[in-house]
């Protein structure tokens, strides 16, 4: 799928549903918080949600006090959601609308946080892009958290297919970085469905 393929399939998925119409919707962001919390980072850190869309993880981190928050995502549609929903606060955020796989990252970061875009890159060529990417935008001792549908969570996403992830297969997949941890999620979308999802939280020695 090329780049403008993407960006056309996720801003009409926002253009046609509200957010908790979607099955990766979340009232609260409690995995993501406590992953970001045992990284040990301080208020002053530099983190950036990878394809955050209307997530509510921006919400939540600003209400924590964190003061450099920056959201990527391929669909502008997703971001105008998440800044009409965060009002005047939208300012104090760093909004991006790239392709994670042809972005280049100006700065480093301290957290680089991923749920649920990771596992649709079903192509090696483009993990490798998104590994590319990553090491150029995570500093020396920064932290990635990423969650991604476990070995037996659904095989397609909305309406793509995606590839399933064991933490022993993500150790792997990012062989470069320290696991410090990993974690299962049994993730129950909005209409009660669950789908099971593998957490894991490495560091760039």
């Amino acid at each position: 799928m090329t780049s403008q393929a993407r960006a056309e399939h996720w801003n009409h998925v926002y253009a046609t549903k509200r957010p908790d119409q979607v099955s990766w919707f979340q009232a609260d962001a409690a995995p993501s918080l406590r992953m970001i919390a045992a990284a040990g980072v301080n208020k002053n850190a530099a983190i950036i949600d990878i394809g955050g869309g209307a997530s509510v993880l921006v919400d939540q981190l600003l209400a924590e006090g964190f003061g450099d928050i920056s959201l990527l995502d391929i669909a502008e549609n997703a971001l105008e959601r998440s800044i009409t929903r965060l009002g005047q606060a939208a300012s104090k955020v760093n909004w991006i609308a790239a392709d994670i796989l042809s972005w280049v990252p100006l700065r480093g970061y301290d957290v680089w946080h991923d749920r649920a875009v990771f596992h649709f890159l079903t192509a090696e060529k483009d993990r490798a892009s998104y590994r590319r990417v990553l090491s150029q935008g995570l500093k020396r001792g920064g932290s990635l958290i990423l969650a991604t549908f476990a070995s037996d969570a659904p095989e397609r996403c909305s309406g793509l297919p995606v590839q399933r992830w064991s933490s022993e297969k993500l150790a792997k997949e990012f062989s470069g970085l320290e696991m410090m941890e990993a974690a299962r999620e049994e993730h129950v979308t909005p209409w009660g469905a669950v789908q099971p999802f593998s957490w894991a939280r490495f560091k760039k020695v």
